[in-house]
């Protein structure tokens, strides 16, 4: 996949509606509603669309998703498509669809618990899960997460692919967490 993952001008097709003060997410927004998106953008938006579940695999990067994963949240799951004001959360327009984040880290386990140096990984999944997949209506699953496959065994690698291959064969069987902050943050 060759997918730009910054958002410009160019991912309009069509005569801007503000051409003297640029906003990405005005324009973005009325270029869906005119359906003048470029092809990439709405390529990947028929993607989602026809998917049942959407399982976001890459590693974690500064506490967060790598640049081409936010680049392609940021284009493909603008206002109109996934979203609209109201029209979010619970009525988001991905709803009864299925999310799941699929992280690889570079830290161990320990790392991430509450007393550890990196503090609670549910902490850094909140923006993640609930600002921008429970706000754009999916269900969020939990998350899979392999803790530093590149420092462990190549038994214990392999025990997390086996893990994961399990999980996929039930994974419709797993109800969805709940997007709260006690989920998150605990009482």
């Amino acid at each position: 996949m060759d997918f730009e993952p910054r958002a410009t001008r160019k991912d309009m097709t069509g005569a801007l509606s503000n051409p003297e003060f640029f906003s990405y997410g005005v324009e973005a927004y009325e270029a869906y509603k005119k359906r003048s998106l470029t092809s990439d953008i709405v390529n990947e938006q028929k993607k989602v669309q026809e998917a049942d579940l959407v399982i976001f695999q890459f590693p974690l990067y500064w506490f967060s998703v790598p640049a081409i994963l936010k680049g392609w949240m940021d284009r493909v799951l603008c206002q109109g498509f996934a979203f609209d004001i109201p029209g979010f959360y619970d009525s988001g327009f991905l709803q009864g669809k299925l999310a799941l984040l699929s992280v690889t880290t570079g830290g161990t386990a320990e790392m991430y618990t509450k007393t550890g140096v990196s503090g609670d990984f549910r902490y850094f999944l909140w923006p993640l899960q609930h600002g921008a997949l429970h706000f754009c209506g999916f269900k969020v699953l939990a998350p899979q997460i392999s803790f530093a496959p590149e420092f462990v065994s190549e038994e214990e690698r392999k025990g997390m692919l086996a893990s994961w291959s399990q999980r996929l064969k039930t994974i419709w069987k797993e109800e969805p967490i709940p997007c709260t902050p006690p989920w998150y943050f605990g009482q």
